[in-house]
């Protein structure tokens, strides 16, 4: 690991277990290996989606393969994220906690409610964070990149082997013989074209400060 002097604290904030992965999961892998803390904030168990208890293992085997210090869970329901003062008020409290210099998000324009419902709350929320950004999953529509994160091979199979890990999950895309693996890859390098690279993941800014 390389010792960084002006070391940042990471929040990555999700709907469900494994959001965060296959949005943000390579670039959670390269700010731990530079030296910052990153941790998860999920606000379901996923238990729509799967057996919740096996859910939240997976989760943890995943966070522990990305070099994540904590995982905090929402303990909503699945599906049923609500958009409303104590959904935001949840996320203020692990703000003021933390006191994140970067917050990664779901995009807000997507066909899953609890994406949706976290974004808007999440906006609210760090209305005084000045690092915000939205990353997408499979289900985000009308999704406008401005940032891009080179992540090559390295963390590339980072993100990939944090992804096996919610082995519940590969292959439930709804996308007829395409496994989340597979989503993974075209999406790193389709965004890698995008920015020039061979890999990468993709980023829309709700705010971005650059200090010169």
């Amino acid at each position: 690991m390389m010792s960084n002097p002006t070391k940042m604290q990471i929040l990555a904030i999700g709907a469900h277990p494994d959001d965060i992965e296959i949005g943000c999961g390579a670039t959670l892998a390269k700010f731990a290996a530079k030296g910052h803390t990153t941790y998860m904030f999920i606000a379901t168990d996923g238990g729509a989606g799967g057996n919740a208890q096996v859910r939240r293992q997976e989760q943890a085997q995943s966070a522990a393969i990305l070099q994540v210090t904590d995982i905090f869970w929402g303990n909503y329901v699945d599906t049923e994220i609500r958009i409303d003062t104590p959904s935001i008020m949840s996320i203020e409290t692990i703000i003021h906690q933390l006191k994140p210099d970067m917050i990664f998000v779901n995009y807000p324009d997507d066909t899953h409610q609890d994406h949706r419902h976290i974004a808007a709350n999440t906006i609210s929320a760090t209305r005084y964070i000045r690092n915000v950004l939205f990353y997408e999953t499979p289900t985000t529509q009308n999704f406008q990149p401005n940032v891009f994160v080179d992540i090559g091979m390295t963390f590339f199979e980072y993100k990939l082997k944090a992804l096996r890990a919610h082995s519940s999950q590969i292959n439930r895309t709804n996308i007829a013989n395409l496994s989340i693996l597979q989503v993974a890859e075209s999406s790193a390098h389709f965004r890698g074209v995008q920015a020039r690279v061979a890999y990468a993941e993709a980023f829309h800014s709700l705010r971005l400060f650059i200090n010169i």
